[in-house]
């Protein structure tokens, strides 16, 4: 009852439209319907008109219910399931009418003009969308778990039960959530090829999404509401004054800021090799207009041999490409592969003679099985003799560090490489997936190249436990711009958010669709935060740790996340899930702009070394995406380069 505002809203909008329509249909050939089978078709076109007026009255009830009281007050909106039923019941003769439409109009025997026929026929065609794409949204949104999914008990419990009625039932609810997402992500991936690693990633995020979406009762526009109030409430933190002991904190000494300055000019660098990776559709993003004659023109000179590249190139278009972003010669290039698999992802190896270096470069996520790998956030065991805690990764992420280990110490390619140069350093680099896999990989490659460097371009947040994040800070370095969202992507974070998410939204006192519609202003065209009431406001410290009657109505009682707002415990995490961090040292660049949405072509950037802790929360804002994207990094960190440049030269 909460969701139905938006998509009746929607509807209720365009239904008109449509009426309004087949009435001037109607009108205008009021007097030609006395051809043979002219009845059937006016009397059609009657029915029509009724029927969508029916259910223009029953969609306008349904927005102005549905807009009553606020999310977690039901109350006003109790009238609501019996509007809903009747407008259910005007789908079976909207149905009928429109097998009835199509019957009349392929009737050979009506003799009518054209012009009527035609426009009867387009009423039918645009009925039979509507109901198409009814369906479709039915079998989308529906929930076959029902109110099963609330069915919630204590773990101890659900132990001594295993072999009771009540344990063998909360056994089936689960396995029944998990089938319905797995079914989902098939629905999703059909158009891929599913063998048995597709089978057990399939499996493994059904049961990912399963723990994550079973112990509430958010619909998505809840979720927008609720992420609309956070980057309000975020964005009045952030415009309050910092004391002066946090910005005496934050100044660097001397000895940092070249250590910063150096690390910098090396990011920017390999940067470039990260966004080549991603081959042609990196390269006509960053180049719309002129990108696909210059690679029609060029690649198909020097076109590797069957021995230097694995994988499909149609066209050499990708290969192409990396040649154009790194400035590269062919000759420089020892290996590339574009076989994609899920936790099998592309990478080239490369000399680098301006730096001295054999790069191995490895491609971010751009195809389903590459998000699949990044789903796939069990956690596994990797132990290392220079670590004396027990290491946790991402178990996705680490099978697709273990791909390339195996290529490129099994099939020689590093050796190769080293034959080659042997002077030369190893520096492995990626961005998003890559970054993540990168790290991992450097990992695993510590031991037989001490001297190797990463550099990690936005990885994800939930990658490593903190022995091993330790361990990494003395040749790895992460780069991350504003308020990247993959870089803060973990369960315990998502967790918290969804927290976080619940108790504002249940505890605000304005409706949803205010909240909609004034967030959606604000994001657009900026302004002050709205000042929005909720129960939180006057509650001191203490009471806040507690949860409110509102927020358990949209939290299942008993749940894991209902028992973390009784116990606020922002840094705890399901067993399965163990807190995660970013590897290495980090530095974090962050835009400087003087207008908040309306930034100018000129944009200047300030970067420092971080902490892993700076990332445990995620931030939202319209930014949270695109500050991710290859290209922004590059350019936040060419600004920054060419900035330490300028300042060198006066």
């Amino acid at each position: 009852s909460r969701h139905f505002p938006l998509p009746a809203v929607t509807v209720v909008i365009s239904r008109p439209g449509r009426w309004i329509g087949i009435l001037v249909l109607y009108t205008v050939h009021k007097g030609q319907f006395n051809c043979p089978g002219g009845g059937l078709l006016h009397s059609y076109l009657l029915g029509l008109l009724i029927l969508l007026a029916s259910i223009i009255c029953a969609l306008s009830a349904l927005v102005y219910v549905s807009m009553q009281g606020t999310i977690s007050n039901p109350g006003p909106r109790k009238s609501l399931p019996k509007i809903l039923y009747t407008r259910l019941l005007l789908y079976f003769p909207e149905f009928i009418w429109a097998v009835v439409g199509a019957v009349w109009v392929s009737d050979n025997s009506v003799q009518c003009e054209k012009t009527v026929i035609n426009g009867v026929i387009g009423t039918v065609i645009a009925s039979w969308i509507i109901i198409v794409f009814t369906i479709i949204g039915v079998v989308i949104v529906f929930d076959p778990l029902g109110g099963k999914k609330t069915f919630y008990l204590p773990d101890g419990v659900s132990r001594n039960l295993e072999s009771s009625q009540s344990g063998q039932l909360l056994y089936n609810v689960k396995s029944s959530a998990t089938r319905v997402w797995e079914k989902r992500i098939r629905l999703l991936c059909c158009c891929i090829v599913q063998d048995d690693d597709h089978r057990v990633a399939f499996t493994s995020i059904a049961e990912l999404f399963r723990n994550y979406f079973s112990d509430t009762d958010l619909v998505p526009s809840d979720i927008a509401a609720g992420l609309i109030l956070l980057h309000q409430e975020q964005d009045k933190m952030e415009n309050c004054p910092k004391e002066p002991e946090e910005v005496l904190c934050h100044s660097p000494s001397s000895l940092v800021t070249d250590d910063l300055d150096a690390e910098l000019e090396n990011a920017a660098h390999y940067m470039l090799f990260a966004a080549a990776a991603y081959g042609w559709p990196y390269y006509v993003y960053t180049n719309p207009y002129t990108a696909l004659c210059k690679l029609n023109g060029d690649c198909c000179r020097n076109r590797p041999t069957d021995s230097d590249i694995t994988g499909s190139d149609r066209h050499n278009f990708h290969f192409g490409s990396i040649l154009k972003i790194t400035g590269l010669q062919y000759r420089d290039f020892i290996h590339i592969s574009f076989h994609n698999k899920i936790y099998e992802i592309p990478f080239f190896v490369a000399l680098d003679h301006k730096k001295e270096a054999i790069v191995v470069a490895v491609r971010g996520t751009l195809s389903f099985e590459d998000i699949l790998t990044d789903l796939s956030a069990d956690c596994e065991d990797l132990t290392l003799e220079e670590v004396l805690e027990n290491g946790f990764v991402h178990k996705g992420i680490t099978q697709a560090a273990n791909y390339i280990y195996r290529k490129l110490i099994n099939d020689g390619i590093l050796n190769q490489a080293f034959t080659i140069a042997p002077e030369y350093k190893l520096v492995i680099v990626g961005h998003s997936l890559g970054g993540g896999t990168a790290s991992i990989l450097a990992i695993m490659l510590r031991n037989s190249f001490p001297t190797l460097r990463c550099y990690a371009f936005s990885p994800p947040g939930g990658l490593l436990s903190k022995s091993l994040a330790d361990y990494t800070k003395h040749f790895i370095v992460s780069v991350i711009v504003g308020k990247d969202l993959v870089a803060r992507l973990s369960m315990p974070n998502m967790e918290d958010l969804k927290r976080r998410i619940v108790r504002i939204v249940a505890n605000c006192n304005r409706p949803k669709y205010q909240i909609l519609l004034r967030g959606c202003w604000y994001e657009v065209f900026g302004g002050d935060p709205d000042d929005f009431p909720t129960e939180l406001d006057g509650r001191n410290q203490d009471a806040l740790t507690q949860p409110l009657l509102a927020e358990e109505s949209l939290m299942v009682h008993r749940s894991p996340s209902y028992n973390a707002l009784e116990e606020e415990s922002h840094l705890n995490s399901p067993p399965q899930y163990p807190r995660l961090y970013l590897p290495g040292k980090i530095i974090h660049i962050v835009e400087e702009c003087s207008s908040r949405r309306l930034c100018s072509s000129d944009i200047k950037y300030t970067a420092r070394w971080s902490n892993e802790t700076v990332f445990s929360s995620i931030l939202i804002s319209p930014k949270m995406i695109t500050d991710h994207m290859p290209d922004v990094v590059l350019k936040a960190l060419n600004s920054l380069s060419q900035e330490h440049g300028s300042c060198l030269s006066c």
